[in-house]
């Protein structure tokens, strides 16, 4: 895997096609059918510095500014995602520092100055996970705070046929592959990574977990039409998680 190549393929799609084709998922919502509002990971955020990973259109950057975060800041690979997000908060009179670059690289942030870094479904873009929690890491203050999203690595294992869910590659697999055209209508570069990969990662990188939400929320599963397919692997297995961890 060259990692040169996947930013290339992957800020590529999210410049041209990205918000077209695959839906932003942004704070209240963690993912599908898990809520801040249900599950309150961040608290009270007034005055805080927070710090966005993968900011994509700003609007999770706008859920914390309403909420009177002290200052916001925003990365992105996709340097048109960066214009939709100022866009965004300049329509909604939020001020915010955005940078472009990939979240694995040296790009001028500061360290030891945010009280929280968050990441919304983007985590899993990045081609050096212990890289990018280490740097994650040196940007919090002594015992900041990380939450981050992802898609279930148990969900991409499993496919419909014949109103059955069966596996379709190992749990264990995690090596990179290209996303079906026809999901996504351009071209990705993904890999499914274990949950142990994940925690293993943040232990190492100086991270004690505090919460992991996997559970789908009953309630917002109540307003999705039952014939649904993201709905019936719900009711299955998880789709999502997410993650709560303080520095020490």
């Amino acid at each position: 895997m060259n990692k040169y190549s996947v930013y290339e393929t992957n800020s590529f799609y999210w410049d041209t096609k990205g918000n077209d084709f695959l839906r932003a998922i942004v704070l209240p919502h963690y993912g599908a059918f898990i809520s801040e509002e249900k599950h309150q990971l961040f608290g009270d955020v007034s005055g805080l510095k927070m710090l966005e990973v993968g900011c994509g259109n700003g609007q999770s950057l706008q859920y914390h500014g309403d909420r009177k975060a002290g200052e916001l800041w925003g990365m992105d690979i996709s340097q048109k995602q960066i214009e939709k997000t100022q866009q965004h908060l300049r329509t909604y009179g939020i001020s915010a520092t955005l940078i472009c670059s990939p979240m694995e690289e040296e790009c001028g942030i500061p360290t030891n100055y945010f009280d929280a870094v968050y990441s919304i479904y983007a985590i899993g873009w990045t081609t050096d996970l212990q890289g990018t929690f280490s740097r994650i890491a040196s940007y919090l203050k002594k015992d900041g705070i990380f939450i981050f999203s992802w898609s279930h690595p148990i969900h991409r294992c499993v496919v419909e046929e014949n109103d059955r869910f069966v596996f379709n590659k190992p749990y264990s697999d995690e090596s990179w592959y290209a996303v079906s055209p026809d999901f996504c209508q351009g071209e990705l570069t993904l890999a499914d990574r274990q949950l142990s990969t994940y925690i293993n990662a943040l232990a190492k990188a100086g991270f004690v977990i505090e919460q992991m939400i996997e559970e789908s929320d009953e309630d917002i599963m109540q307003l999705h039409n039952n014939s649904d397919s993201l709905l019936k692997r719900a009711k299955m297995l998880p789709v999502s998680f997410v993650i709560k961890a303080r520095k020490r």
